[in-house]
């Protein structure tokens, strides 16, 4: 199963400011949902951000906010925003059924969402490098139980270039120039 962003959604589950301080590897798990948010925004792909109990928790991380200015976000009491009957609903009327789901905390509510996600039929990309818990052995018993699921382990870099799916035209090089910065000392020449 290959992405393609036009059957493709960003769920980003309860990156909040009030959790994110406690979570084992959380400030990784911002900087990478908002860096794969600003890749998705410019390829036209939806981004979704959930808040559970945001008075108590607090909105969502303004580094997130800021990159995905165009964001729909959805409050929620169920630990799985597919509990929630207007979320399930707009899901199913978006026309998206890959969806690439990241967040906090790994092993309670995106858990519980991605597995919401596969009973109803969804194509469930876990994004790894974006999705964390207090404890790092708790993220990771939850990516494993999704994976035996039937969720597929992805990293932002993987989601990116399978959206974008050829290094020509204007599109690659607009959001390469912007958002891909070559992880080696001298640039990458793709094509």
């Amino acid at each position: 199963m290959r992405l393609e962003r036009n059957k493709s959604l960003l769920l980003v589950v309860d990156l909040q400011a009030g959790l994110v301080p406690v979570i084992d590897g959380g400030d990784q798990a911002v900087a990478e949902a908002s860096w794969l948010g600003g890749v998705a925004e410019a390829l036209d792909v939806p981004v979704w951000v959930t808040e559970q109990n945001p008075r108590g928790l607090g909105g969502s991380a303004p580094r997130l906010l800021e990159a995905v200015p165009r964001h729909r976000l959805w409050h929620k009491v169920h630990f799985s925003a597919m509990s929630e009957p207007d979320f399930a609903d707009a899901l199913a009327g978006s026309g998206r059924y890959q969806v690439v789901i990241c967040g906090t905390e790994a092993h309670i509510c995106v858990l519980q969402t991605g597995l919401g996600l596969l009973e109803a039929g969804y194509e469930v990309y876990w994004l790894a490098d974006a999705t964390a818990s207090r404890r790092a052995e708790e993220a990771a018993l939850a990516r494993s139980r999704m994976v035996q699921a039937g969720a597929v382990p992805v990293s932002a870099d993987m989601a990116a270039y399978e959206w974008l799916e050829r290094c020509d035209g204007e599109r690659f090089k607009s959001v390469h120039r912007h958002f891909l910065k070559p992880r080696a000392a001298r640039p990458l020449r793709f094509c």
